[in-house]
């Protein structure tokens, strides 16, 4: 098939990759200011340090192991030293769940790391603000002007009250260098053979569930062995059942949210239908994230329920074509919400004898040309790309800039769920092996999250 190249206007540009509305909100700011501070903002060979830093070496902490998106990495890190004089970048990559078991206790230390990604929600980023473990960037954002970069609802996300209480308000602790939107990728291959179309309603993707079922091909690639997928293929679902509203209100904790409720019930009783129906992989509860991925990008499979962030791996060194979907909503008529967001931030530890140079790194994260290299390598950026850049129409990457520009669109960027209380990742991803299991049925599923979703809403009082 030919392909051909669109080059974006600066305005749907700034549409499609400005940063996460929360649901029920608006962007804070226009296209054409979009225009004007992309227009200001430094080159990549612009040293953006005041004064050369001699011999200073900066301690990195990071969960981009994978191939693509460490490179996209380490040739930043790289362009940060030949830009700062004598400045070092000793990085550490670590995987997602190790990372947020370490990452406590190594802020605490005086050797720790200088900047470190720390996961959104009560539970990581609010722990830490609680421990005062995080510096507040409210200073530095200020100085290199982030708030243009970014809207305020995609800067609630990484915020905190000083005592790391309020989630969504007070004090800004973290950037966010990509952006993030959970739906459905696809085997173009295996559809075309089999002359399966994209879904336009949840009743039509059930269907194509059945049909692909049928054909002895599994219809979604899904390893649980690591416990926080499972949180993404539930919250797909619910993201369908519940409004914007809901989810907004229960991630933040606001206006009498519940767990325990009829949309809640239903989406689990969905997860465990498609457990009987054999819509999952075979094995799945002992299959690690990592390997779903593989299988899936082997052609194990037809769909995977899963981020944008996985866009890159599938089109490196892959001999099959893949494409990216939204999970449908009931209706053509319901606005679209899916879990999204923006990905995890860089952070700066509060004692850090470099906070300056750590600032100066984190503006370096979210500069143009760290935009450049994650869209060069099929992620999202937070932030606004180069005015000039070329998406490839067609391309894996242009669905999943479609599908955050829908999401924007309808006001329908909606949350990660377990950020919602301090142990909530913990509870829902053991309630939900144990849904998985058919060892719980849906009302005792939700009856027990809502019992750490309830107990920590009375403790803030």
């Amino acid at each position: 098939m030919r392909k051909t190249y669109l080059l974006l206007s600066l305005t749907l540009i700034m549409a499609v990759l400005l940063a996460a509305c929360q649901p029920a909100a608006t962007p804070t700011q226009s296209p054409a200011a979009m225009a004007t501070e992309a227009s200001t903002q430094p080159k990549m060979t612009e040293a953006t340090s005041e004064e050369p830093v001699a011999e200073t070496k900066l301690v990195v902490w990071d969960q981009f192991y994978r191939g693509v998106e460490s490179e996209v990495i380490d040739q930043l890190n790289k362009e940060f030293e030949e830009s700062h004089s004598g400045v070092t970048i000793e990085r550490v990559s670590k995987v997602q769940d190790d990372l947020k078991t370490t990452v406590k206790l190594a802020l605490s230390q005086e050797d720790g790391p200088d900047v470190a990604q720390v996961n959104q929600g009560r539970s990581d980023m609010g722990a830490l603000v609680q421990a005062d473990l995080l510096l507040s960037l409210n200073d530095y954002a200020a100085k290199y002007q982030w708030g243009e970069r970014f809207s305020t609802s995609v800067s609630s996300r990484n915020s905190f009250t000083a005592d790391g209480k309020a989630f969504g308000e007070g004090n800004l602790y973290g950037v966010s260098p990509t952006a993030e939107v959970v739906g459905i990728y696809y085997n173009k291959d295996i559809f075309e053979e089999n002359g399966w179309k994209i879904p336009n309603t949840f009743t039509d993707f059930e269907k194509l569930l059945a049909d692909i079922k049928a054909k002895g091909i599994t219809p979604i690639v899904f390893g649980n062995l690591d416990g926080w997928p499972g949180i993404h293929e539930f919250s797909s679902v619910q993201h369908v059942l519940v409004d914007g509203k809901y989810i907004n209100d229960f991630t933040y904790g606001v206006n009498n949210a519940s767990f325990d409720i009829e949309q809640n019930r239903e989406a689990a009783k969905i997860m465990q239908d498609w457990v009987d129906k054999g819509y999952f992989s075979d094995g799945f509860m002992g299959i690690g994230y990592d390997d779903s991925a593989q299988l899936f990008k082997a052609g194990q499979g037809a769909m995977m329920i899963t981020g944008s962030w996985l866009a890159g791996e599938l089109t490196t060194d892959a001999d099959q074509q893949f494409g990216f979907f939204l999970m449908p909503q009931q209706s053509t008529d319901k606005p679209q919400l899916a879990i999204g967001g923006v990905g995890i931030p860089y952070s700066i530890r509060k004692t850090t004898k470099n906070p300056d140079l750590a600032a100066e790194y984190l503006d370096w994260m979210v500069s143009p040309r760290a935009a450049q290299l994650w869209a060069e390598a099929r992620f999202v950026p937070a932030m606004p790309l180069p005015a000039d850049f070329k998406i490839e129409e067609g391309s894996l990457f242009a669905d999943t800039v479609n599908a955050w520009n829908v999401i924007n669109r309808d006001n329908g960027v909606g949350h990660y769920i377990d950020w919602a209380t301090p142990t909530f990742y913990d509870t829902i991803s053991a309630e939900l092996q144990k849904l998985f299991g058919k060892e719980i049925d849906p009302a005792t599923f939700t009856a027990n999250v809502e019992k750490d979703y309830s107990a920590f809403l009375a403790s803030q009082k």
